[in-house]
C-alpha cells in the first residue's frame, strides 16, 4: 500500500511537472546560493599588497518577481530574501603578480508564493547555502606588492582571470521544489579588464558558468542546466578620501534546462544596474553599500536588492 501511495505520488507529480519544473528551477535562476550570476562586483581583479586579510561579513535584502514560460499555468510568483554572508580574503603573491583567493558562506531566510494551476503556493525556508571558492590571479599590471611599495603604485590596465567553485553544501531536501542550496557544482571561470585614467576606472569582465547535473531533483529526477554567459561592466570614481563609487551593469543569457533529458524553452535573456558606494572608517575598517535593479528579465527572476557590508582588514603591514 506504501509503495502504491508512492508511485502514485509520483505519477501525479509527473502529470503536473510542467509548473512543478518551473517552480523547481527557482532556486536555480533565483541564484539564493549563487548569486554572482546576476549580480555585478566592482573592483573585483583591484591590486592589493600580498599578504592582506579581509573579514567580510554583510546582509542583502532582495524581493521581486519571477518570470517564467508564458506557456505554463503559474501566476503572481513572488518571492523576498535576507541573505546574510560571511566571507574571508586572502592576497598573496603569484608568480611575481597579485592574486587573492576568497571563501563565501551564505545564510539565507526566504520566502516565496504564487498560483499554479489555479490554486496558492507558498514555501517559507532558510539555513545554509552552497559556499563559493574562488581564486583570482592577476596577469598583467598588478604586481605583487609590500605594504611600503605599495604607496607608490598608480593603477594603469590590469588584465586578470579568476575561477570560482560552487560547493553543494548548503540545505537541500529533494522532496521539496526550492531549496537554498542546488545539490550540484558549479564552476565559473571569468576574464577581467580593468583601465584607470586618474580618478576613474573603467571595468569589463565577461565569465561563463557551468553547472554538474543535479541528479535527486524533487523525488529523483535528472536536472540539467545549459552554462551562463554573463558580461558586467563598471564605471567607478574614487575621491581624494578613500571614498569611491561605482555605476554597475551586467547582462546574462543561456542557461536552459533540461528534466530528464527533454529541454524547457527558458533560455534566460537579463540585465541588471545598480551602484556600489565604499565608505573608509580607519586605516582596517570599511563600510559598502549596494543597491540593484532588474532592468529587462525573459525568463528566471526580476528583483530589486539592496545590501550593506562591512570589511575588517589585517596583516601585510597594515
Amino acid at each position: 500500500m506504501i509503495e502504491g501511495s508512492r508511485k502514485a505520488a509520483e505519477a501525479r507529480s509527473t502529470n503536473l511537472f510542467s509548473p512543478c519544473r518551473a517552480l523547481g528551477m527557482l532556486g536555480v535562476l533565483l541564484g539564493i546560493s549563487n548569486a554572482q550570476a546576476q549580480e555585478a562586483e566592482p573592483r573585483s581583479y583591484s591590486n592589493s599588497p600580498i599578504g592582506l586579510n579581509f573579514l567580510i561579513a554583510g546582509s542583502v535584502y532582495s524581493d521581486g518577481k519571477l518570470a517564467f514560460d508564458p506557456t505554463l499555468s503559474i501566476a503572481d510568483a513572488k518571492f523576498h530574501s535576507t541573505t546574510g554572508l560571511l566571507a574571508y580574503v586572502r592576497s598573496f603573491d603569484f608568480f611575481g603578480q597579485s592574486a587573492k583567493f576568497d571563501v563565501i558562506v551564505p545564510a539565507s531566510s526566504f520566502g516565496a508564493q504564487g498560483v499554479v494551476n489555479g490554486q496558492p503556493r507558498e514555501r517559507e525556508m532558510s539555513g545554509l547555502g552552497d559556499p563559493r571558492f574562488r581564486v583570482s590571479v592577476n596577469l598583467f599590471g598588478a604586481p605583487a606588492l609590500s605594504a611600503k611599495e605599495f604607496a607608490s603604485y598608480q593603477q594603469d590596465l590590469i588584465v586578470g582571470v579568476s575561477l570560482q567553485v560552487s560547493a553543494p553544501l548548503g540545505q537541500y531536501d529533494d522532496t521539496k521544489l526550492l531549496n537554498l542550496g542546488n545539490n550540484r557544482w558549479s564552476l565559473r571561470p571569468e576574464l577581467g579588464i580593468s583601465k584607470a585614467w586618474g580618478p576613474w576606472i573603467f571595468e569589463v569582465a565577461p565569465s561563463a558558468t557551468f553547472f554538474t547535473d543535479n541528479t535527486d531533483f524533487f523525488l529523483g529526477n535528472n536536472f540539467a542546466q545549459a552554462p551562463i554567459y554573463a558580461v558586467q561592466a563598471h564605471v567607478l570614481y574614487t575621491f581624494q578620501s578613500g571614498v569611491w563609487m561605482a555605476l554597475d551593469g551586467i547582462y546574462f543569457s543561456g542557461g536552459h534546462t533540461a528534466l530528464n533529458g527533454v529541454r524547457n524553452d527558458n533560455e534566460q535573456r537579463n540585465s541588471r544596474a545598480g551602484f556600489t558606494l565604499a565608505l573608509p572608517i580607519d586605516r582596517n575598517n570599511s563600510l559598502k553599500l549596494s543597491a540593484s535593479t532588474g532592468i529587462s528579465t525573459r525568463t528566471g527572476s526580476d528583483f530589486s536588492a539592496v545590501g550593506i557590508a562591512w570589511q575588517y582588514r589585517w596583516g601585510g603591514g597594515y
